[in-house]
């Protein structure tokens, strides 16, 4: 070992095929053997070689390393105090079949290497042996490590985008993109802003996201920044402690912290008081939360998933959203296009919501006429998904009385009559903004709270809504 590790020096430190180029992380090599002088050997040619030794005197010091993610290959010699090198290599392949480990034997320890190739050793190298002979196995063997966990993360992709085809319906160019981005993006720890409109399923994409974030066993925690009197956001959000103000008879904590070691989802963070967000800026910056009335931050580790409903740019130019926050929370910028942009989605998804529903309330769904499918193709559906879902459930429901139409539930008309009437586009839109929100209104017998909800719409903005298109409480 110290003529070969003499004459690697002579050479310079670049070895032939070294692994690990600048910038890439050098892959580890876990050596395991009682004898200092041959750690000390090994140590030095697989830093010469291009790896990261990792060391250990014996098999129970050397598994605290292994795990099924270990990146790298073994070294380890047969002999050692307590359980042997054949019983260690037992243990690693129950532990991960695929991890390789190479045995170092004396020459009377062969019988026994050849055991250990029979349950699975990577290979064998008998003492005294040639560094080159030995680095060129721990080459082989770590480029044979780095394909398995390659081929393992793509094929946990390809099982994630299967789930994610059962959560986000859709068979269009856009919605395949969305799911490949979703699928690449929850594998970082970066922050991600969700855009799109009122109704296509931001939250979804954002549990999605939580769902495939590695390391991250948290807690999904959810707040809706426009559904809070403003009052009361920044204690919601950050906690607060007993008697920091009146009211707060205990200690509560926040959103925030809740979310520790898992994913905060900031829904229509564009109605956030601007007040506040400076507040949470330093939060992401700092990694920590004062709570009010608090003595000390609280550190935490969290992942933040924000979503808005318009142009986050045009939110900045409108004062609704500080600039440097916006940079803060969308180092990714995932789109959901709107439903009147997915092509034939429209009856993929409603046939799934008329399905579920179907099974839900023990109703065989009726099926779509030509008139029907026509409304499904056509209809522009300004509530997008959540909007469809609604009409599907419907159909359902209506279907025990009568077949029912498609266009009267959707549209208000009937097959072959024109719908909507003629007039001023703003009229239109406005007599049929009357018509969701009366009909959401009546739903809930009132309740402005559930209205909120399924329209996803501020109290501040339903409530100018309703002054404007004179509708009231019921």
């Amino acid at each position: 070992m110290n003529r070969a590790t003499a004459k690697q020096d002579r050479a310079g430190t670049e070895t032939p095929g070294a692994m690990g180029g600048e910038g890439e992380p050098r892959p580890p090599v876990l050596v395991i053997d009682d004898d200092p002088a041959m750690r000390a050997g090994l140590r030095q040619w697989m830093r010469l070689g291009g790896f990261e030794p990792l060391e250990a005197v014996d098999a129970e010091g050397g598994l605290a390393h292994v795990n099924e993610r270990f990146p790298g290959c073994i070294v380890t010699d047969v002999l050692l105090p307590g359980m042997s090198g054949v019983e260690l290599l037992r243990k690693v392949k129950a532990i991960d079949p695929d991890l390789p480990v190479i045995l170092l034997t004396g020459h009377g320890d062969v019988p026994m290497a050849v055991e250990a190739m029979r349950e699975g050793a990577a290979d064998f190298i008998e003492k005294p042996f040639d560094p080159d002979v030995l680095a060129a196995v721990v080459r082989r063997s770590a480029a044979h490590r780095r394909l398995v966990l390659e081929n393992r993360a793509l094929s946990r992709r390809l099982d994630d985008m299967e789930g994610l085809e059962a959560r986000l319906l859709g068979e269009c160019a856009e919605m395949r993109r969305l799911r490949a981005e979703i699928s690449h993006y929850a594998a970082t720890d970066a922050s991600v802003m969700v855009v799109g409109e009122t109704g296509t399923g931001k939250e979804v994409v954002a549990r999605a996201i939580a769902d495939l974030s590695p390391g991250r066993e948290g807690a999904f925690v959810a707040l809706n920044c426009a559904a809070l009197p403003e009052s009361m956001v920044e204690a919601e959000l950050f906690g607060h402690e007993a008697g920091a103000f009146t009211g707060a008879d205990r200690e509560r904590m926040g959103r925030v912290e809740q979310a520790d070691g898992g994913v905060l989802f900031l829904d229509e963070i564009s109605a956030m008081p601007m007040a506040l967000q400076p507040k949470l800026l330093r939060v992401l910056q700092e990694r920590e939360v004062d709570r009010i009335g608090g003595r000390a931050p609280v550190p935490v580790d969290i992942r933040v998933v924000s979503a808005v409903n318009i142009e986050p740019r045009e939110a900045v130019e409108r004062n609704l959203l500080r600039q440097d926050l916006l940079y803060r929370l969308n180092t990714i910028e995932l789109r959901i296009p709107p439903l009147r942009e997915r092509g034939g989605d429209a009856r993929l998804l409603f046939d799934s919501f008329a399905n579920r529903f179907g099974a839900d309330y023990r109703i065989d769904p009726p099926r779509l006429s030509a008139d029907d499918a026509e409304v499904l193709a056509a209809y522009r559906w300004p509530g997008n998904v959540r909007e469809l879902r609604n009409a599907a459930e419907r159909f359902v429901l209506s279907s025990a009385l009568e077949c029912p139409s498609l266009r009267a539930l959707v549209i208000g008309g009937e097959p072959g009559r024109e719908a909507p009437a003629r007039g001023r586009l703003r009229d239109l839109m406005e007599d049929y903004e009357r018509r969701v929100i009366a009909d959401a209104l009546a739903r809930h017998e009132g309740r402005v709270i559930d209205v909120m909800a399924e329209l996803d719409l501020p109290r501040r903005t339903l409530n100018e809504k309703m002054s404007r298109l004179g509708l009231s409480r019921p």
